[in-house]
């Protein structure tokens, strides 16, 4: 039996998830109804993933569910903004009730984690394609930007790069990690944990800011274009884990770090004057924060080897097209 766009919205996404004081109308009618919050400005961002080109077609319903809500909370992290509201739009080349139960459980599992709620959107048939718009407050004048980094402060990034890369392959096959390794490579892919925490303490903190989402060295050079600076990224400094170093040894590491991408880290740059303040986020929260090196005046990325020696290294990043 069929189900129809009504009954599918109805069952699987109204009623559920996180349930917001500033929602007036949700989902059901023609549009949402939002009260706006005094003295903050609304942060809007949209990402759309597409079945066999940005997750594979064996992904997990739940973990398509997840993914597409995370990958909008990195971007609103890197705003420094404060999750609210989001809306769906999801194509379906057939509605099976099954993937949909899991899909669901999985984007809002994770708006319920983030205290946000799902306002509305759209149902159609077609290609699976999933398109999440996420909304999140900041106190006017404090949004983060990827303009701004200035000469002499430190490139800095959370948590540890070219796990996500790595963990595709081995969910692709194309990988022979031992089983330890490959299990949390994989998880770092499939559910990529967005440093939305983080984004907040960075107001007034960090000059710039982006999420590494198609490589940290494409990343960090939309930072220097935007803020009209160069940046010296030491190798040596990179974190890379464990598990990535005992699937993907010296060389190969260093490019899954530079250039894997998905990692959905955030990459931002701190005054020396504003430094020592990083050490209150340490004690609070434990994800590490490494300087991996500096911005400086001359525009370009340049990476510098562990004797102080730049190198080359031609690395672009994920392209879309």
């Amino acid at each position: 039996m069929s189900i129809s766009e009504f009954e599918l919205i109805d069952r699987y996404f109204r009623r559920r998830g996180a349930r917001r004081n500033d929602v007036v109308i949700g989902i059901g009618d023609d549009g949402a109804v939002l009260r706006p919050r005094p003295g903050h400005e609304l942060v809007l961002v949209t990402d759309t993933i597409v079945g066999g080109v940005h997750f594979p077609a064996m992904m997990s319903a739940g973990d398509v569910g997840y993914r597409a809500l995370a990958v909008n909370l990195s971007d609103l992290a890197a705003m420094g903004a404060e999750p609210a509201w989001c809306s769906l739009a999801l194509t379906l080349p057939q509605a099976d009730e099954t993937w949909l139960q899991g899909f669901a459980d999985g984007l809002l599992e994770l708006a319920e984690r983030f205290d946000m709620e799902l306002v509305g959107g759209d149902t159609t048939r077609g290609p699976l394609t999933v398109t999440v718009t996420a909304h999140g407050w900041v106190p006017a004048g404090q949004a983060l930007r990827r303009a701004g980094a200035g000469t002499g402060d430190g490139v800095y990034v959370s948590g540890c790069l070219g796990d996500a890369a790595a963990g595709l392959r081995v969910v692709m096959g194309e990988s022979t990690c031992d089983a330890e390794s490959g299990s949390a490579l994989t998880r770092r892919f499939l559910r990529p944990e967005p440093r939305v925490a983080l984004g907040q303490f960075l107001r007034g903190v960090a000059s710039s800011a982006i999420d590494v989402s198609d490589g940290l060295a494409a990343d960090l050079r939309h930072v220097l274009e935007a803020s009209a600076r160069g940046a010296e990224v030491h190798l040596a400094r990179l974190p890379i884990s464990a598990p990535l170093r005992a699937c993907e040894h010296g060389e190969s590491a260093i490019e899954r770090a530079l250039g894997g991408g998905d990692d959905y880290e955030l990459c931002f740059t701190v005054p020396p004057g504003r430094e020592s303040t990083l050490g209150d986020w340490l004690a609070e929260d434990g994800v590490p924060l490494t300087r991996i090196g500096t911005v400086v005046e001359r525009p370009g990325l340049r990476f510098v080897d562990a004797g102080d020696v730049v190198v080359d290294r031609h690395i672009s990043g994920y392209a879309h097209f």
